[in-house]
């Protein structure tokens, strides 16, 4: 029984996809054929350019490359693709007849995770690539945990909203953004009304029920590609509306205030009406000016929203930031509240 015929097709999950990169038509021919009968998806290319070509185009988890090829040889080719930014990690091998330390060292020093030498004895081959997989599922299980680490400092941990961290982190680049692109961008603060009579009353658990159905009704209202949510303090919450100027800003609040009064929240302690106010601050529709700071945004939808409080509360008060270049007052941003809906 021949080496390849002693090879066993990979079960279980998926097999990574592989590029292979060969500039003989022979080998490269081969090597495909048992790879495939090894359980895995193969793309072959025939130089070192064509495979980084490849890769910038659809990600590869696994590069088996020859050293010696035209174009681009295997060495730059693997210094080449890390110094890119990939969704992954690619674990490369490289072939070479080349057997000599200097050569092995020369290799990995370019890059490669390991060095195999021609010609290939399949069945190491194999072995050489499920080690290959092993690596990669440790980098991924890696970077899910730091993703995951990453997801818990932002977001707030009853309700699923981010956290005034990041809101305070992620605000200014929106900011900067609409002002580049002279975009408008919405900010609304809302506030549960009287929600301390709810603790106090329903107790502590019926609170974090009804902050967290909270959170997902203002979820449903919003854009889920754009504009997203952040607890900004107890039962305050901000909505950050990119590209959306003060009428459909508004019409969005107003949308979630009906929304909030319309339909009693659950919670063990039975069913609970809930209302809420809320204020609106946005941009011109050509976006900030150069003077307009989180601070300013912040601070306008906090007054639209003291302001909805102060006459009666479950309304929406809201204004335009306009800026200000003459007159008494310094350059900078003037606010005017509109009547309340």
């Amino acid at each position: 029984m021949s080496d390849a015929e002693t090879v066993k097709p990979i079960t279980g999950e998926e097999a990574p996809e592989i590029l292979l990169a060969e500039d003989d038509p022979v080998t490269r021919m081969l090597l495909t054929r048992f790879l495939k009968k090894a359980g895995y998806r193969v793309d072959a290319v025939a130089d070192g350019r064509e495979a980084l070509d490849r890769i910038i185009e659809h990600y590869y988890p696994i590069l088996v490359s020859d050293w010696e090829m035209p174009e681009m040889d295997g060495l730059e080719l693997c210094r080449s693709i890390r110094n890119m930014q990939l969704d992954g990690y690619v674990y490369m091998l490289l072939l070479t007849a080349r057997d000599s330390k200097e050569h092995i060292i020369a290799g990995l020093e370019s890059g490669a995770d390991d060095y195999l030498i021609k010609p290939v004895h399949e069945p190491e081959l194999v072995a050489r690539l499920n080690t290959g997989r092993r690596i990669l599922a440790l980098e991924h299980s890696l970077r899910e945990a730091n993703n995951q680490n990453r997801l818990l400092s932002i977001t707030d941990a009853l309700t699923g909203a981010y956290n005034r961290r990041y809101l305070m982190e992620e605000l200014p680049n929106e900011v900067e953004r609409s002002r580049r692109y002279g975009a408008p961008l919405s900010v609304v603060m809302c506030d549960i009304d009287f929600f301390k009579r709810i603790n106090d009353t329903r107790g502590h658990s019926a609170g974090d029920a009804v902050l967290r159905q909270f959170v997902e009704r203002l979820n449903n209202c919003i854009r889920s590609a754009s504009d997203w949510v952040a607890r900004y303090g107890g039962e305050e919450f901000v909505i950050v509306l990119p590209e959306t100027p003060h009428r459909g800003a508004t019409l969005v609040a107003e949308k979630i205030r009906a929304l909030i009064a319309a339909t009693p929240f659950t919670s063990a302690a039975g069913e609970i009406n809930v209302t809420a106010s809320f204020g609106v601050a946005a941009t011109t529709p050509s976006g900030p000016d150069i003077t307009l700071g989180v601070e300013t945004m912040i601070s306008a939808a906090d007054t639209c929203l003291y302001r909805s409080k102060q006459t009666g509360r479950n309304r929406t008060t809201s204004c335009e930031l306009t800026p200000v270049t003459s007159g008494s007052q310094a350059a900078g941003t003037e606010l005017a509240l509109d009547a309340m809906i």
